[in-house]
């Protein structure tokens, strides 16, 4: 007799993994968003000194994290939430609020996560399409906003087109989201972002009890690999219904003790912001001198698409376009996966990483 499970398993969408992970050291990885500049020799001093006691479990609470968040953003530590991840924070939000035919308002291409949330719940969703610049259509979405939405997400910057809008134009959206509907703002990638000061959302919080900011240790942090986000949120209520649906411990103690190390190094932060625009700048121009328009990006990666050849399907183009990288070490991600035939997504690396991957295109487009 086989297995009988349940029917919406069948909903939910894979995670678009990115392959590469049991290649060689000398490939160039450029297909998951992560940073290229290592932890801070303190972190790693931090994660080390927690190892010693790994016959305890972590603290449930994270109070030491979220005291030092509270210090870092000026918010309330009751009004803060952690996660293994913030993908972790955001399927329990998901979870804690839409039931079967409850509404639920993304983007469309954005974070693939965003379609387990509604194949998960069996909400009613609706995807806006993104605007002639792959930008978020706030206007479209406020209409797409309706008695009965309970959650609505904008990934700013977006993933995976890196596109982004200015604060003036999500303040007036925050404004204008009903009480009544959980308005995300999914900010992964903020501090790459060249727009405005990625602290200025935070003081919509005090004026929004509905808001959450997702923010991440994996990205400009450097800390992918132990999984640690956070949300700033409105109000106490939120938190407290997200920890309800999940499991104790969610944030290991490696992970608490890295962000708190993390936060006591700016500078960090600061010098791996101007790696990437330098890298973003260079990347960018590269492509455009290979006949290719990639989306204004301001995140740590860019979004481009591939030129067809004749007979050729967008879906072909881009798989043509990820074989002829691969075979010069270079990975990166399909769009296929990610929302969009015929475009990839490309992290930013290293020198070394970028300037192969310029040359590997080059070759591929030839």
């Amino acid at each position: 007799m086989a297995l009988e499970f349940s029917e919406r398993l069948g909903r939910i969408p894979a995670y678009p993994v990115a392959s590469g992970y049991e290649l060689p050291d000398d490939v160039a990885m450029l297909a998951s968003n992560e940073s290229h500049d290592p932890p801070t020799p303190a972190v790693v001093e931090a994660v080390d000194q927690v190892m010693r006691g790994l016959n305890r479990y972590p603290d449930p609470t994270g109070a030491a994290l979220r005291e030092a968040l509270a210090e870092r953003y000026g918010v309330p530590a009751a009004q803060i939430a952690l996660g293994n991840g913030s993908c972790d924070i955001l399927l329990s939000l998901g979870e804690s609020l839409l039931d079967p035919g409850s509404g639920l308002v993304f983007a469309w291409p954005s974070f693939s996560i965003y379609e387990h949330l509604e194949g998960a719940s069996g909400a009613l969703t609706t995807r806006v399409p993104l605007d002639g610049e792959d930008r978020h259509d706030l206007g479209a979405m406020l209409e797409a906003i309706v008695p009965g939405t309970r959650l609505a997400i904008v990934c700013n910057p977006n993933n995976p087109t890196g596109t982004a809008v200015g604060f003036p134009e999500l303040q007036e959206f925050v404004a204008a989201v009903p009480a009544e509907t959980c308005l995300v703002i999914d900010e992964a990638y903020c501090e790459y972002s060249t727009l405005d000061d990625p602290d200025l959302t935070i003081g919509l919080l005090a004026e929004r009890e509905n808001l959450v900011l997702l923010r991440t240790f994996s990205k400009v942090y450097g800390l992918a690999g132990l999984r640690v986000g956070f949300g700033l949120c409105g109000s106490e209520e939120i938190p407290a219904a997200v920890n309800r649906v999940r499991q104790p411990f969610f944030c290991s103690s490696a992970a608490q003790a890295a962000g708190v190390e993390a936060l006591r190094h700016p500078e960090a932060v600061a010098q791996r912001v101007t790696h990437n625009m330098e890298a973003r700048s260079f990347v960018m121009s590269g492509l455009e001198q290979l006949g290719l328009a990639p989306a204004a990006s301001e995140a740590n990666f860019c979004w481009v698409g591939v030129p067809a050849r004749e007979g050729e399907e967008p879906a072909q183009a881009e798989e043509r376009v990820l074989g002829e990288l691969a075979t010069r070490g270079v990975l990166v991600r399909g769009g296929g996966g990610l929302g969009r035939a015929g475009w990839l997504r490309i992290t930013f690396g290293s020198e070394l990483e970028n300037g192969r991957l310029l040359e590997a295109m080059a070759a591929a487009l030839d």
